[in-house]
């Protein structure tokens, strides 16, 4: 399934359900869904105690957060392909000229 595909997929199922809600409301759902995904994450790795290892539950964190940031692109008429395309182009040049891409990876 492309990107396009996916948005468009999501975007049928939140119109056929009317479950399409405001910008705000996306925003904080993005937020909430983030933090259950950080919160299992911890769960999985004992608090740090471990390394990280996947899991059905982390799996089905990931996908919520996914859907959630789909709906608010597709709320804010955001093509996520090509943005990301254009994101890439950047990062490309910040590792060029850096060797890293963003703040996590200084050193």
């Amino acid at each position: 399934m492309t990107i396009d595909e996916l948005q468009a997929l999501i975007k049928a199922f939140v119109d056929e359900r009317g479950i399409g809600t405001s910008v705000e409301h996306r925003i904080l759902d993005l937020h909430a869904e983030a933090g259950e995904l950080a919160k299992e994450a911890l769960k999985n790795m004992d608090y740090g105690k471990s390394q990280f290892d996947s899991s059905k539950k982390f799996e089905k964190e990931f996908s919520d957060v996914l859907f959630s940031l789909v709906c608010l692109a597709n709320q804010t008429g955001i093509d996520i392909e090509k943005n990301i395309k254009e994101a890439l182009v950047e990062y490309d040049i910040k590792f060029k000229d850096h060797k890293h891409i963003g703040s996590l990876n200084k050193k």
